[in-house]
């Protein structure tokens, strides 16, 4: 654990003085592949209950698994994604518990010897910093099934088509702070996995869950006793639940009481956090090498041929695009966020001014496409059709409040922004005749305005701005106007 001390801005206060929150949390991603860890059996979402299940998913007596070699090349990149160890001698342990959807009545796991060790992970948080977490290990594993409860009043079906799906546990170090840093950790750690193709990061799938663990202790001072959320299937639920666990633990150890060790899961309707069961220690899992896996042997040469496949990753990125196109931290955050937001804006401010290309992926077409709940992928206007309202910028055909109503009638109908323009007649008007011609039918129908505005009243230049823009149906080239208006209004 690093020596990582709360920012006075993230500490809660309580009767007895300031307390700092201490969080590591547990990340399984499921793993990319057409097949199962150790069967042939397939991994997609959405089949009919048992239909993607072979002997060894049913925990059937005798039968051998056989590893996948692609999920554990996944494994490999992932790590080398996340600046990790990646270690060539790793072993698969059962882990040994029920559960219902469990029908071997363990999981192969690894525990001592993972597929990976430390790495590390940058977080880009709201206020423009950033700072490293520790990761403490990845290892693989095998899903469980699903037991489904809604399906008949008293009774509950199992459906193992997740049963045997591989997994990556990826757990931090316990150096987080406030609920803000988790959300940043899972939002960096869900882009590199995306961005290495190794897991999809879907959470309303399953595909990307979390185990938070929260302690809370006087600043500095000794950990406290910690408890883990089970499964939180959203971001802004990890936040929810940090947020009331840690208030939790609070209130109970300044009212005389001690926090129990446990695991606990979290009620988004209510927004609290309520028992599950009492914490279980590894002892109690009985964790013992698989017979039937020899340990896994990975050649050096084989890791490096890997990373030599690795694309450009989020903070690579996120560097040169502050370098090449002159961004800011957060805009560059932005936009590197995503791989294929990252490509779109590449495309927009190819040749073109990148700031001006910046602004308008982030501020309108991400409001767009928040308001839709689109990804980028769907966006209703294409990268090249944007490019065009940003050179219709740049060349002073369109004035950016021009630009506005172009881009909305792009959105809407899908149209490149040159066809608009032409078709709606949107051009701004730069002629400086035709500008004065309306600023001055505009003064003689507001003569007494003008006295005013002459007497000292100059507050009445957007007045006069506004009507002039009325009357050329918001045409005219804003900074021409602004300068020739005021030279008309000065008499």
């Amino acid at each position: 654990m690093n020596d990582v001390m709360a920012n006075d801005s993230n500490l809660i206060q309580g009767r007895t003085g300031a307390w700092e929150i201490v969080l590591g949390l547990e990340v399984h991603a499921q793993v990319i592949s057409n097949s199962k860890l150790f069967s042939g059996a397939a991994t997609a979402f959405g089949a009919e209950p048992n239909t993607q299940v072979s002997l060894i998913d049913a925990g059937f007596p005798g039968m051998l698994p056989v590893i996948n070699g692609y999920c554990v090349e996944q494994a490999v990149r992932t790590g080398l994604g996340l600046n990790a160890q990646i270690n060539l001698r790793s072993v698969f342990d059962r882990k040994n518990y029920f559960y219902a959807d469990l029908p071997a009545g363990y999981q192969i796991s690894q525990y001592l010897q993972p597929i990976v060790g430390k790495g590390t992970i940058i977080l880009d948080l709201p206020d423009g910093r950033s700072r490293e977490v520790g990761i403490t290990r990845l290892h693989l594993e095998q899903d469980a099934g699903k037991s489904l409860h809604d399906q008949h009043p008293k009774k509950t079906y199992v459906d193992l088509n997740r049963a045997g799906v591989a997994l990556m546990e990826i757990v931090s170090e316990p150096d987080m702070r406030s609920s803000e840093e988790a959300a940043a950790y899972l939002k960096k750690l869900r882009s590199i996995l995306r961005y290495l193709g190794t897991c999809d990061g879907n959470m309303d799938e399953g595909s990307f869950r979390c185990d938070v663990n929260v302690s809370v202790r006087k600043p500095g001072g000794e950990l406290g006793t910690r408890c883990e959320i089970k499964n939180v299937n959203s971001i802004r639920f990890v936040q929810q639940a940090i947020e009331h666990e840690a208030r939790r633990q609070i209130e109970l150890v300044e009212d005389g009481g001690t926090v129990k060790q446990e695991t606990r899961l979290f009620d988004a309707g209510k927004g609290i956090t309520r028992p599950m069961r009492s914490k279980e220690h590894a002892h109690d899992y009985r964790y013992f090498p698989d017979p039937d896996l020899l340990p896994l042997e990975l050649d050096a040469k084989w890791v490096e041929s890997i990373k030599a496949t690795l694309p450009e990753l989020p903070d690579v990125k996120k560097a040169r695009f502050i370098k090449a196109y002159g961004l800011s931290a957060y805009d560059a955050g932005v936009l590197v966020g995503e791989r294929e937001t990252a490509a779109f804006y590449e495309s927009v401010a190819k040749g073109r001014d990148a700031k001006l290309a910046a602004n308008w992926v982030i501020s309108e077409l991400f409001g767009v496409l928040n308001k839709q709940n689109k990804e980028i992928g769907d966006s209703p206007v294409s990268a090249a059709s944007l490019g065009e309202l940003v050179d219709l910028l740049a060349d002073n055909t369109l004035s950016g409040r021009l630009a506005k109503d172009v881009f909305q009638a792009m959105v809407e109908t899908g149209k490149g922004a040159r066809a608009i323009v032409e078709e709606k007649g949107l051009r701004q008007v730069t002629d400086t005749g035709a500008i004065e011609a309306a600023i001055d039918k505009v003064m003689a129908e507001q003569a007494d305005k003008v006295a005013e505005y002459r007497s000292g009243k100059d507050k009445l230049l957007g007045f006069f701005v506004g009507q002039v823009m009325k009357s050329t149906g918001g045409k005219a080239n804003p900074a021409m106007l602004n300068e020739l208006l005021k030279k008309k209004l000065a008499g």
